[in-house]
């Protein structure tokens, strides 16, 4: 995570995400811009956020580590669409792993400065509830999506998802999981979009070949996203 300082970059974010009428006050001079690169963590599990985040760039992936020691996938984060909001209502909130999939940049509310303030904001607490109610229907239709539609359309939607400048790298345990499908159909199907030449497999990870292919079959199927 890095603090940018840059006024320039963070007018153009507020701008371009609409930041500004999420809330009833002007927060602009309590705002701050950070950037978070691939791979790293925008919030760790069981370390409550100090900030209300504000995707403005990037994706993102939470999941939570289970019991016995497996990570499961919970949901996905596309701008612009705020981060650490539950912890933000409810201070007592378990906070699960919030992890840059790509380069994220968020804007920001330092929680210990203007908590009280966003709490007694009936204006940005209708935009909460709003985005609550958006999230559980994306919840419900990916459900549906999981029972309605061949593994190959949602993997390839899924892999389009997660992949960072051409390069998909998630466990397969967990992503079989997630798409509520057995470890080994995923692997026949990955094995077949190899063979198909739509991706290869190297070391630990997947090249993506032919995105043209994958977006064909991913049209049907529009993973979840904040704006669904």
């Amino acid at each position: 995570m890095k603090k940018l300082h840059n006024e320039q970059l963070k007018q153009q974010f507020i701008r371009s995400s609409g930041f500004l009428n999420q809330f009833s006050f002007d927060v602009s001079l309590d705002t701050q811009l950070f950037f978070f690169p691939a791979n790293s963590y925008i919030v760790k599990e069981n370390q409550p956020p100090t900030h209300l985040f504000y995707l403005v760039k990037g994706k993102a992936k939470l999941y939570d580590t289970l019991a016995n020691g497996k990570l499961a996938l919970i949901d996905f984060f596309s701008p612009p669409c705020f981060i650490g909001e539950m912890e933000l209502v409810d201070e007592n909130q378990t906070a699960f792993s919030v992890q840059a999939i790509d380069d994220c940049w968020c804007l920001a509310l330092a929680q210990k400065d203007c908590q009280k303030r966003l709490l007694s904001d009936t204006l940005f607490l209708q935009k909460l509830c709003i985005y609550f109610a958006h999230k559980n229907y994306r919840n419900i239709k990916a459900s549906t999506k999981n029972q309605g539609y061949p593994l190959s359309q949602r993997l390839a939607s899924f892999i389009l998802l997660t992949q960072n400048e051409g390069i998909y790298r998630e466990k397969h345990t967990q992503v079989a999981e997630y798409l509520g499908v057995s470890y080994r159909h995923l692997l026949y199907v990955f094995a077949h979009f190899v063979e198909k030449g739509y991706i290869i497999k190297e070391k630990k990870h997947y090249l993506i070949l032919d995105s043209e292919k994958l977006t064909q079959l991913a049209a049907e199927v529009k993973m979840r996203s904040p704006q669904e």
